[in-house]
Parts: C-alpha cells; sequence; structure tokens
C-alpha cells in the first residue's frame, strides 16, 4: 500500500498476448500503428498502445535507417551473398542456403534505437525526434554469429567485427553505415545472424534478409540488410563509428561541448520503463485503475518496476509478470486507487540487478542518446 499520494495500490497480473506480425504489410503508408518522424527514409516509431502485446508485431515494429532498404532486387535470394574476410583463415562467400546448414536457434530480444527519447532532452540534441516508440520486442531466429566464424577461422589478431549493409546513400559525398563490435561481442553465443522475426521472413524494411542482432546492444550494431563482415584489428573507420553513435565517457553539463576524445561508443542499453496504459491524456473515472507497462535493461535483468503519482515522493511496487527471458522486456502491472478527482502525473521507473535505477531525468549528452529518465503519462480522473 501507498500512502500520502491520495491513493491506494496493489499488485496485479498482467496476462502476456503472444502476438505475431504479418510481413505481408510493408507499405509504411498509413499505418495506424506506427508514427512518421521522418518520410524520406521512412523512420517511424511504435504507438505505446501497441506494448500492449509480449511480442511487437513485424508490421507496428519502429522502423529506423539512414538511407532506406535496397532495392529488393539486390537482395534477393539468387543474388544476395554475405561476405566473410579480413582476419580469418578462410574467406567466404555465403548464400542463405548455406547460413542454413549451420544450427536455428531463437531468442527473444528487445531492439531500440539509440535516439529512443530524443525529444526529451534539453536542450534538444539533434537528429531524429523520437518520442518513446523507437523501440520493439521481437523473436529473432537465425544462426550463431559465432558458429559461422568459427566455421571459418577467426585469426588472433582480430579484435572487432565491421558490418556492412546493403543500403546506400543517394550522394557518393556520404559516408557508408559502418558499424563495428568487439570480438568477444560478436562471438558471444546469443549473437545471431537472423533470417526470421516472429515466426516470418525478416520483412524488408526490417532487414531482409539477414540482419545481425547483439542483445542487449542499441539498434546502431544490430545492422539491417547484411553483405559484408569484416574481422580486423581496430573499430571500424568513417562518420558513422568515430563521430556518430557516441556519448560522453562522463556527465557533463547540457549544452556543453564535449571534445572528440572524451566520447565512447553507443554499447548496450540502459535499464528503461515505458507505461503502456493509460495512455497520456485518459479521461478515467474514479476507482481502480490498472497501470500496466514494459520495462527492460541491457545485459542484466530488470528487478523491480515502481510507480509513483506524487512526483516520486512516495513509490510503490509493481508486479513483474509474463514471460521472463534474457534480453526481452519484462511486463508488469499494478492498480491505482485514486481517492479524489484531478489531474495526475503518473511516473514508472525501473531498477536492474546491476543497481541501475531510471533517474528522475536523464543524463544529457550531445548526440541525444541512451535516454532513460522515468516514464511519465498524465491523466484525468473525473467523479463517476
Amino acid at each position: 500500500m501507498l500512502g500520502g499520494a491520495a491513493a491506494t495500490w496493489a499488485a496485479g497480473y498482467l496476462r502476456p498476448e503472444l502476438l505475431w506480425g504479418q510481413t505481408s504489410k510493408q507499405e509504411p503508408q498509413g499505418n495506424p500503428g506506427l508514427i512518421t518522424r521522418v518520410s524520406r527514409p521512412f523512420d517511424a516509431e511504435t504507438r505505446v498502445e501497441e506494448f500492449a502485446s509480449y511480442f511487437t508485431p513485424n508490421e507496428r515494429f519502429f522502423v529506423r535507417s539512414h538511407f532506406g532498404p535496397p532495392p529488393p532486387e539486390q537482395i534477393a535470394e539468387n543474388v544476395w551473398r554475405l561476405h566473410v574476410k579480413g582476419l580469418v583463415d578462410r574467406p567466404l562467400e555465403l548464400t542463405l542456403k548455406d547460413l542454413a546448414k549451420f544450427d536455428r536457434v531463437s531468442l527473444t530480444a528487445v531492439v531500440q534505437c539509440s535516439g529512443n527519447g530524443r525529444a526529451f532532452h534539453r536542450p534538444r540534441a539533434a537528429g531524429v525526434q523520437w518520442e518513446r516508440g523507437a523501440v520493439g520486442n521481437a523473436k529473432w531466429t537465425g544462426v550463431r554469429l559465432r558458429d559461422m566464424l568459427s566455421h571459418i577461422g577467426v585469426q588472433p589478431s582480430a579484435r572487432h567485427l565491421q558490418m556492412l549493409g546493403a543500403d546506400r546513400p543517394v550522394s557518393a559525398m556520404t559516408p557508408l553505415f559502418l558499424r563495428s563490435i568487439p570480438i568477444e561481442k560478436a562471438m558471444h553465443p546469443d549473437t545471431l545472424l537472423a533470417t526470421h522475426m516472429n515466426g516470418e521472413p525478416l520483412p524488408l524494411l526490417h532487414g531482409a534478409p539477414l540482419r545481425l542482432i547483439t542483445p542487449g546492444w542499441m539498434g546502431d550494431a544490430c545492422v539491417k540488410w547484411l553483405t559484408d563482415l569484416t574481422l580486423q584489428t581496430e573499430e571500424a573507420k568513417g562518420f558513422y563509428m568515430e563521430t556518430a553513435y557516441r556519448y560522453p565517457s562522463h556527465p557533463v553539463e547540457p549544452g556543453t561541448a564535449v571534445p572528440p576524445r572524451d566520447m565512447i561508443p553507443v554499447e548496450a542499453m540502459v535499464v528503461k520503463s515505458l507505461i503502456v496504459s493509460p495512455v497520456s491524456g485518459a479521461a478515467l473515472k474514479l476507482g481502480p485503475v490498472t497501470v500496466e507497462g514494459v520495462a527492460w535493461t541491457g545485459e542484466g535483468k530488470v528487478v523491480t518496476v515502481e510507480v509513483s503519482v506524487d512526483d516520486g515522493q512516495t513509490w510503490a511496487n509493481a508486479r513483474l509478470v509474463g514471460e521472463d527471458a534474457p534480453y526481452a522486456w519484462r511486463q508488469w502491472q499494478c492498480i491505482w486507487i485514486p481517492q479524489q478527482p484531478g489531474t495526475f502525473i503518473i511516473l514508472a521507473r525501473a531498477t536492474d540487478d546491476r543497481g541501475q535505477s531510471q533517474p528522475m531525468v536523464s543524463p544529457w549528452n550531445p548526440g541525444g542518446f541512451l535516454w532513460n529518465g522515468v516514464d511519465r503519462v498524465q491523466v484525468e480522473v473525473k467523479s463517476a
């Protein structure tokens, strides 16, 4: 029970829905489950109410790319190849049939854009002004990257894996989207070369025919339309590794210019929660209100979710419910009983097993990355 906020709380139960997406809906226009943030290339976030499902449907999953998807004919099965080269014993060119010879595995994992929540930073950071929905939870199926790399032989001097997809900028002056991950992450048994999403072949907007999934890490490491993997001694070079997707190694004052030497790559996700219901602006009747949502973290585990209606003066524990899987989000629910009508702001914060908890306001950084301030929803409670 929580006192002092004209409210009473009780833990409840939320049954997860296993809602699988359909890949036939490839056209972004008119999709009611998405909010378009940029038209060209198409960048869109999921409406938060869609997160009532444990799995985010494919056609409702947020869409992010720098250049848009490649033409379908360039990634057709009869022409697509994965080139693996660099510090390996046997450079290879693999087809989808070649990859299918490795053991097939599945895991559920959250994928989140590094800039999710950028719109809430003050002062504002340049980039797509994502709010709350550049994230989703899906079942990814494919083969272990480690199995393929072990097959071709990774040389001891390889310390990083560089990734490149088939998407290309319109202008030759624009840098390619080159990213890399440390060899330890590449060889982790849960890092996947994914061919399927929520039980269906990868949709074009989500990286068909092959996407790298790096569970627990931000989406910039989950390269779509994958065509080239290069084992090398150093991190990838270029704008998207050396300048973009970096944040300060230490806290900085908002609006501060940060020297490049003090910036480090975005890697693991930070702990975060979302209130799925009630939605912001909801008009509620006086009486018990079910407050529910989801929470996730990077390479740890969510252990608590708390909710407040008095600006964080007091907090009540929500009940963690449904599936409990590494890298996936956790659903939660509690019952709030407002004692009087009025305007209320509901807050939610999650804590993980590493002791990381959501702050009231996320630390500012020039790129607007890793926002994880407490989630908040304003509602109006009216007399019955």
